[in-house]
């Protein structure tokens, strides 16, 4: 076996927003939507989210690795609202609301 057969591929990283059940809307990173909805929905995910739900994930978007979601994280949680719901009613890419320099 080569070394180079050994290489674990990198995961592909997401960016998500979450609908509260008063309308707020929480963003996060992951590399496996499914997995982290689920862990927000029975309570082991963010604190933030506990005692929020009922839960409905309203966008999700690949964004690479993880170093780059991290980056659109910041960079979606710092949006006013009326943007983010932008996102989510209008199904759009991150792109539309922040520019290259923004992740980079």
């Amino acid at each position: 076996m080569t070394k180079e057969s050994k290489v674990k591929p990198e995961p592909v990283w997401f960016v998500y927003l979450i609908r509260t059940k008063t309308g707020s809307l929480y963003c996060g990173v992951t590399n496996n939507v499914e997995r982290r909805f689920l862990q927000h929905q029975t309570g082991k995910g963010a604190k933030a989210l506990r005692g929020k739900g009922p839960l409905i994930l309203e966008w999700n978007q690949e964004v690479g690795d993880k170093s780059s979601a991290l980056r659109i994280e910041y960079r979606l949680k710092r949006l006013p609202k009326v943007k983010k719901e932008r996102l989510v009613t209008e199904q759009l890419g991150y792109e539309s609301f922040l520019s290259i320099e923004d992740i980079c």
